[in-house]
């Protein structure tokens, strides 16, 4: 999607001036560069070493039917970055072209119209595709029509614009599939035998990039047909419009220099000029009148001209990637727009032979972290595309696929947004037109992942022999695990029992289908949150504590409460359905610990008996100056306490509105506290939350502190503000190592340079309730507070001044001195846990859970996986800990004297 980036540009008299929100210079557009890992720009053939060097490499992950004549499959592309092996995700549709039973074609907004847009997943359940992506490029800020030329189901919609570079794909009726760039050559020929040349077919207005005239409309005929839906050919007041409506072949109304006010009729089209056009209509067309219009592509490459109703259908694009079976030269000068960097992509391609046409999309979310143009070129290169071009990607960038049995299209993998789906003007659809067949078989649907101890569901749908979706009825179904010691199958219960993977199978009838099955274990997570971590210790609290694993490949997982075992500690409870019930508190408690374990992987919830979410400021009271600042030139707007409207009626709260869209690169607009220094947070906190009014601008959302030190922290609010009306929003700022009192400086909202066509430029964000989460000041309460130290090989340990006897003394290994860790929590609070089975230490402190196992140098801190470059062992039947990094995950100092080989611990 172009757009948003917009210069002023003047018309033709020089009298008139317009925006166009597409980038511009000199009346080029330009669309821009891919940015390398470094942040260094490369355009055309300068890549082609960079490419070379990279170690890369395509696996299939997994390969399914659609339909007869395309199959849906996914790659793991693996490239290096900056020294570092990094993964994509890469969904490919493959349509086989000699296959008679399906087909591809173009779909159009709403109704399959101009001037409209619509979701790739509406068009495709409005059309009945069995597969789509996102289409061609289109003008965010204008009329919703495609850049580039467009067929569908034979039908000319659109001409391709004079810009050179711009790629299209082509398949003929007969299956021939072509990417070239296409010009459009048209004329009208009057009933008194003369002609006037066609510029196009169903165009909005913009700046072409050759010829004399630089404006597309000026001097120029244009034929809209019922396709295009808006009574305005085009919203264009740089050119004043002479209309003539031709219906079935016949002149039925001139109007001179004026726009006919009507739409077009569906047994019609409209003729559109200016200038030198107009005077040849006013020169030789009367009403009554026939008129005839004659028009057909060009090839660039070949010169070969193309009878658009020869085409099956067409779709255009950007520039070319693949040429040959190599990586090509880019067609344009990326280097102004926002096609660059590492991003969701979309392309199109076909086999050497030209059977297969490959529909691509490249993932860009929580599980995939997008491509370059270079890496999105090698990618396809891989897997057989031997031509392909670049459609319209970053956060336009959808796929849909419907799955065997299935009824409709879903997504195929989550958006750069979630899943959520931009709406665009186009998309390439995938189409069956096999009749209805016999039944075939029946597909397995339900959770390839499942947790232990957590039940799944698993359906059974029929397909036929085209592997279209068939009705059967009720079916009755008999499961079978390959493994019940992994997954269980008891009297149509199907349960994950312990880690690794089993196969499923369904019968029924004779006929079987199987789904593979992964039943996840702890060694595959990376961490464990339940809720905030956070809570009250008090005898009646009931908090939720929704519980999620993020596996070690970045997949986010829901976990049942349930499928945790419970320790509590400090307080009697139960945990029932994601809520956590506080029973009792043990007398002189002041922390108390929920421990949850999946498979022996922790994660903990800490409460403490004074500790609670406190507003930190609720905008009613203000007594110090909150103003806008900015860094770029250009950009405008207010940050003010306002009164509050809607729910938030009746309450004041902080407003920030800010414009952009004067502004050039990355953006920001800040609603800064109390000046330039900001305003204090006196004790450490472990968490923030603030009511947050959104806009759906997609910018950033974020928040700076400045820490005791004089450092600069940055918390993300939101990365993406999706949403509409007021939220709550809870940032963990655990992780930031925030040294306090610290300062909240200012509240901001960022629109970056990548895919900033995608975002809005401008807005307004409201702020309400910042509060913030302080257990320490509980958590730490009772904790005792000194000096300790430990000479290597003394069983002795001085406290304060006070020489205890321990009954281990300290050993140096490897340049690492290892401790019992009792005696570091005998001197300064805390507890630790010996479970033998599994050789784990769990160490407690404060708000702070430690889980050590011996051998390994990766631990868990308060439910995130660490690492380490040391590991706890066993000698001489007792369990040392690396002291240094045990103790500084506590909150405590640790010294080491050379002289005289003494460690010093301080709290």
């Amino acid at each position: 999607m172009l757009g948003k980036h917009e210069k002023q540009l003047e018309d033709v008299k020089g009298s008139k001036v317009k925006k166009w929100a597409i980038v511009t210079l000199a009346g080029v557009i330009w669309i821009a560069p891919v940015m390398s890992a470094g942040g260094q720009m490369w355009s055309g053939t300068s890549w082609k070493s960079v490419a070379a060097a990279a170690s890369t490499n395509t696996s299939k992950l997994s390969e399914e039917i659609l339909t007869s004549g395309a199959k849906l499959m996914k790659y793991r592309y693996t490239t290096t970055r900056s020294g570092s092996k990094v993964n994509v995700l890469a969904d490919v549709v493959q349509v086989d072209l000699q296959n008679p039973y399906v087909k591809l074609d173009v779909m159009t907004g709403k109704g399959g119209n101009l001037n409209s847009k619509q979701s790739t997943g509406a068009m495709a359940k409005e059309n009945g595709a069995v597969a789509a992506v996102n289409g061609d490029y289109f003008n965010v800020s204008g009329e919703l029509a495609p850049i580039g030329g467009q067929v569908s189901d034979g039908v000319l919609v659109s001409t391709p614009s004079e810009l050179s570079g711009m790629y299209a794909l082509t398949v003929t009726k007969d299956g021939k599939p072509m990417i070239d760039e296409y010009s459009f050559d048209g004329t009208v020929k009057a009933q008194d035998g003369s002609t006037f040349a066609l510029r196009g077919i169903n165009k909005e207005d913009y700046t072409v990039e050759s010829g004399a005239v630089k404006y597309s409309h000026a001097n120029s005929m244009y034929i809209y047909t019922p396709a295009w839906t808006s009574s305005k050919r085009p919203n264009d007041p740089s050119t004043t419009p002479t209309e003539v409506l031709v219906q079935n072949g016949v002149i039925t109304q001139i109007s001179d220099k004026k726009a006919l006010n009507m739409t077009v009729p569906k047994d019609g089209y409209i003729l559109r000029a200016h200038g030198t056009a107009a005077t040849w209509i006013m020169s030789h067309l009367s009403v009554g009148q026939t008129l005839d219009a004659d028009y057909k592509l060009k090839a660039k490459t070949t010169g070969q001209s193309v009878d658009p109703s020869n085409l099956e259908m067409m779709i255009g694009g950007h520039t070319i990637l693949v040429n040959g079976g190599k990586a090509a030269s880019f067609s344009r000068d990326i280097a102004s727009s926002g096609i660059g960097g590492i991003r969701a992509r979309t392309a199109v391609g076909y086999s050497q032979d030209g059977r297969y046409v490959y529909i691509i999309a490249a993932e860009k979310n929580s599980n995939s972290s997008g491509m370059s143009l270079t890496e999105l070129q090698s990618f396809m290169t891989s897997v057989g595309v031997w031509k392909g071009m670049n459609l319209d990607g970053g956060g336009s960038t959808t796929m849909v696929t419907r799955p065997l049995g299935e009824q409709t299209a879903g997504l195929t993998f989550n958006t750069e947004y979630g899943t959520e789906q931009r709406q665009v003007v186009n998309t390439l659809g995938v189409f069956s037109t096999a009749p209805v067949g016999k039944l075939k078989g029946f597909a397995v649907s339900g959770s390839q992942t499942l947790l232990v101890g957590q039940e799944g569901k698993y359906t059974a749908k029929g397909y036929d022999t085209y592997y279209n979706p068939i009705a059967t009825g009720d079916i009755s179904m008999s499961w079978k695990s390959s493994n019940n010691s992994i997954v269980s199958v008891s009297n149509g219960t199907i349960k994950g029992v312990k880690p690794g993977t089993a196969t499923l199978t369904a019968t029924s009838n004779g006929a079987s289908s199987s789904i593979k099955v992964s039943v996840l274990g702890g060694s595959e997570l990376a961490s464990l949150t339940a809720g905030s971590g956070l809570g009250s210790l008090q005898a009646g609290t009931t908090m939720s504590i929704p519980v999620t694993a993020t596996t070690k490949s970045g997949q986010s997982v829901t976990v049942p409460a349930d499928s945790l075992t419970w320790e509590f500690i400090g307080f009697k409870g139960k945990v029932t359905a994601d809520q956590l019930t506080v029973s009792s508190v043990n007398s002189g408690a002041q922390v108390g610990y929920a421990i949850g374990r999946y498979d022996g992987y922790s994660t903990v919830v800490v409460l403490s008996a004074s500790a609670s979410e406190t507003i930190w400021e609720n905008f009613e009271n203000v007594n110090y100056p909150i103003n806008f600042t900015t860094n770029a030139a250009g950009v405008t707007g207010t940050a003010t306490v306002t009164a509050g409207t809607g729910e938030k009626a009746g309450s004041n709260v902080l407003q920030l509105g800010y414009d952009m869209t004067a502004g050039t690169g990355k953006m920001y607009a800040y609603a800064q506290l109390n000046g330039s220094t900001g305003r204090e947070v006196s004790a450490a906190a472990t968490s923030m939350s603030m009511d947050v009014m959104g806009d759906k601008s997609l910018n950033w959302l974020r928040a700076e502190f400045t820490d005791a030190n004089g450092k600069t922290v940055y918390a993300d609010l939101a990365k993406a503000i999706d949403w509409n009306g007021w939220k709550k929003l809870s940032v963990d700022l655990n992780g930031l190592n925030i040294a306090y009192p610290a300062k909240l400086k200012r509240v901001y909202v960022v629109n970056v340079e990548e895919g900033q066509d995608e975002r809005a430029k401008s807005g307004t964000v409201a702020f309400d309730n910042i509060a913030f989460t302080m257990p320490s000041k509980s958590s730490e309460v009772g904790l005792p507070t000194g000096t300790a130290s430990l000479v290597l090989g003394q069983k002795s340990m001085t406290v304060n001044g006070t020489k205890k006897v321990i009954d281990a003394a300290p050993v140096l290994k490897n340049g690492t001195t290892y401790v019992p860790i009792k005696h570091v929590l005998d001197a300064f609070g805390g507890q630790a846990s010996w479970d033998s089975k599994n050789q784990r230490i769990t160490v407690l402190r404060g708000g702070k859970l430690i889980d050590l196992v011996v051998g390994q140098k990766e631990f868990i801190l308060n439910g995130k996986r660490q690492s380490a470059t040391v590991a706890p062992y066993v000698t001489g039947g007792r369990t040392l800990v690396p002291l240094r990094l045990v103790s500084e995950q506590l909150g405590l100092t640790v010294k080491w004297e050379q002289k005289t080989k003494t460690v010093t611990i301080s709290s």
